[in-house]
């Protein structure tokens, strides 16, 4: 898990371009169309419209002199993987996440900016750079080490096949992937995880899992799609996205696995400005925003009711 990510509508669409030489798709759903897909709505969906969300004073009284001066929620996000923080057609960012990081400045009293970033890049950067980063991290003991983590919603991990898995994948136990090629996204749990499982296969004597890191998500489904790799291991969110976004061209296998809480980042010496942000997700957990801005975006039963702060993982 991001961990994990989108085909961004950008690249998505770059990516029918590229895959009409190798895959017949009849085909390619644009990320910004994808609302309109499911709901028969002409208009394309952009995001949940936050701008009900009310300033709540006794939260903002809970920030430390001079934090948020200018007006701004600076947050980073890897901005490519749908549907948590993609580009719309016309570069903006967008996604669930986003809308998340709009609500909570709304409720700051402040705007928010979603900033590109590398992702593997975003954590050194909070603190000093940006106020925070939301880009589907997945709560993991090492991160807590370093940075502060504020649980919002709990993300399992999944596989992605070319549609009719014609490969036969099969990873209901994952010695099955042992001699496979998997690609997953740098920086992210599916990579670590893959990793291991490569390192489990050579110890029972059987070929390695050959691992491919790609940058983003969508350079993975690429490869999946012209069939360099066998399989796609990333957030269950984003696994069951691609299908919407390769038109059926991809398919799930298997079930949600090792599901675990993703959170905020901050940084770990203003726990004063941390406290506020907690304040305000809690606050959208509980009058039921953030639950619907995921049913906007189509994330059933993945909302966390309560923002923790370090919860408890065995990673």
């Amino acid at each position: 898990m991001r961990s994990a990510r989108t085909l961004s509508a950008r690249v998505a669409a770059g990516l029918c371009l590229a895959l009409t030489a190798t895959v017949p798709l009849t085909a390619c759903t644009d990320a910004a169309d994808w609302k309109a897909t499911q709901t028969g709505d002409a208009a394309a969906f952009t995001g949940y419209d936050t701008s009900g969300i009310q300033a709540q004073q006794d939260i903002i009284d809970m920030l430390p002199e001079g934090a948020l001066a200018d007006g701004v929620l600076d947050v980073a996000a890897s901005t490519d993987y749908a549907p948590a923080e993609f580009l719309d057609t016309d570069g903006t960012a967008i996604g669930y996440d986003v809308d998340l990081a709009k609500a909570i400045a709304a409720v700051l009293g402040v705007d928010s900016t979603t900033h590109t970033a590398e992702f593997d890049s975003i954590i050194a950067a909070v603190g000093s750079k940006y106020d925070a980063g939301i880009s589907s991290f997945t709560v993991t003991a090492e991160r807590e080490s370093a940075m502060d983590m504020i649980a919002y919603i709990n993300v399992g991990s999944r596989f992605n096949v070319v549609a009719g898995n014609p490969e036969g994948v099969d990873p209901s136990d994952h010695l099955n992937l042992c001699g496979l090629t998997i690609g997953v996204q740098t920086g992210t749990a599916q990579e670590e995880a893959m990793n291991a499982d490569s390192a489990a296969c050579t110890e029972a004597g059987l070929p390695a899992i050959a691992v491919r890191s790609y940058s983003t998500q969508s350079e993975a489904t690429t490869g999946l799609m012209g069939h360099v790799i066998d399989a796609v291991y990333s957030d269950s969110t984003v696994a069951g996205y691609a299908i919407e976004l390769t038109d059926g061209g991809v398919e799930t296998v298997g079930e949600i696995e090792d599901a675990l809480p993703q959170a905020i980042v901050l940084a770990k010496d203003d726990p004063q400005f941390n406290a506020a942000i907690q304040a305000a997700v809690q606050y959208l957990m509980d009058s039921g925003t953030w639950e619907e801005i995921l049913d906007a975006w189509g994330i059933e039963d993945a909302a966390l009711t309560t923002a923790e702060l370090n919860p408890n993982v065995e990673q």
